[in-house]
């Protein structure tokens, strides 16, 4: 049976969100909370930009030391050969390579720089020099394909099919598109080109989630197994992308679905809160009461109706339990009254107090090392650091230490 599988894309799109941001230990964060929750792939930014090398670098060793279980690491490019010849040193074995196909961004964004044939030859010139490289996997973006002519966009994929790629990435890129719609079009372009179309919904109408379920359908429909583009809380540029909790949720408690679709990664739900309420931490967004399944109004009553029977069987107002979830995060740094915190221009007094408090162990010959990490990761992020934070610099020290060339030099 084709399963359904999703490729986060938060540490890509979602850091591209206007007016919010987020650190290089941050988005290590971000793939730490992914493996744990279980999540296929982590798109984890752009390898080819300069300042991204010691970053991805990093994440990569930690990677291959166990840091993010069995989540798959990989790169996104414009579709330019140098591009991806600029990234492949890195490490990384996972590539996605992006260019426009609609009419209107070549009319109106490229502006005769590329035609059709321009752009499925550079399309097809980048996916085969991942390809020679002996890249893992390989997928193709088709930026604003909701909008792009059937046609071509078929004409597109068999292209990025023959030459190698692995999936085609459908993109709602101004969020236009509806549910039945974009469920017709993934089943018509998987049936012809025989590999899958992944999501990647925009919410400018708010139906991200739900476009993204029925796309995903649509590859279901087709034979084919379903790849969906997330961000954490719904992040992203404009409305924001689909929410990675939601469309979760939805294939394991949608009515209609459950006993027909598979989810083929090892989701471990009880991570949900922990990554949303520190994602709403580390970007500075707040979570709607109303979020789904981990805002605080998310199983709360008040009605009297609705209170009395939730008391009589919570099943009665409630469409999965609160316990699946996890618990409410309670940092360290977030305790009332007299705390002793550890940071940026904290002293060995005040880490080891802490890192004990926390029952953090950390190997003598790395005391300095996650020390000068402690310091650095705090004053790259601007706030206090949150236990999960503090115990992945504990665990994985010499790998994170590849975020900072240069700055770790004097400990030897």
């Amino acid at each position: 049976m084709a399963t359904i599988h999703f490729l986060d894309v938060t540490n890509r799109d979602g850091v591209q969100t206007a007016r919010t941001g987020l650190s290089k230990f941050g988005k290590t964060m971000v793939n730490f909370y992914l493996g744990k929750l279980g999540v296929a792939q982590s798109e984890i930014g752009f390898p080819f930009l300069f300042h991204e090398v010691p970053y991805v670098r990093a994440n990569v060793a930690l990677a291959e030391a166990g840091a993010f279980g069995q989540l798959r690491l990989s790169g996104w490019c414009r579709a330019v050969t140098a591009d991806v010849e600029a990234a492949l040193p890195t490490g990384l074995q996972h590539y996605n390579v992006s260019i426009s196909t609609s009419d209107q961004m070549i009319q109106n964004k490229f502006r005769g720089r590329l035609d059709r044939d321009s752009i499925i030859a550079e399309t097809v010139a980048a996916v085969r020099t991942a390809r020679a490289a002996g890249v893992a996997t390989v997928g193709v973006n088709a930026e604003d394909g909701s909008r792009t002519d059937e046609g071509f966009l078929t004409e597109f994929a068999l292209a990025a099919r023959q030459a190698g790629a692995d999936r085609v990435r459908y993109c709602d890129t101004i969020g236009g598109d509806t549910p039945d719609r974009i469920r017709e079009r993934f089943a018509k372009l998987a049936s012809v080109v025989g590999i899958p179309i992944e999501t990647h919904c925009h919410n400018d109408l708010g139906l991200a989630v739900a476009n993204s379920i029925a796309g995903a359908l649509g590859d279901l429909d087709a034979g084919q197994d379903a790849w969906i583009n997330t961000c954490v809380n719904g992040i992203g540029e404009r409305a924001g992308n689909a929410d990675l909790l939601s469309c979760l949720l939805a294939f394991q408690h949608g009515f209609g679905l459950e006993g027909r679709t598979s989810i083929g990664d090892p989701i471990d739900m009880s991570w949900a809160r922990r990554f949303a309420w520190w994602a709403s931490y580390a970007f500075g967004q707040p979570l709607p009461l109303n979020q789904p399944g981990v805002g605080r109004n998310a199983f709360a009553h008040e009605s009297g109706i609705h209170a009395d029977g939730a008391l009589k069987d919570r099943h009665n107002y409630e469409l999965y339990d609160d316990d699946t979830l996890g618990a409410f995060p309670a940092n360290w740094h977030e305790r009332p009254g007299r705390v002793i915190l550890t940071g940026e221009y904290g002293g060995k007094a005040g880490f080891r107090h802490v890192l004990d408090g926390l029952q953090i162990e950390v190997a003598a010959a790395d005391e300095d090392l996650v020390f000068a990490l402690v310091q650095l990761c705090n004053a790259s992020t601007g706030r206090p650091l949150t236990d999960d934070e503090l115990r992945l610099i504990a665990g994985y020290p010499r790998q994170l230490a590849l975020l900072y060339p240069g700055q770790l030099d004097q400990l030897g």
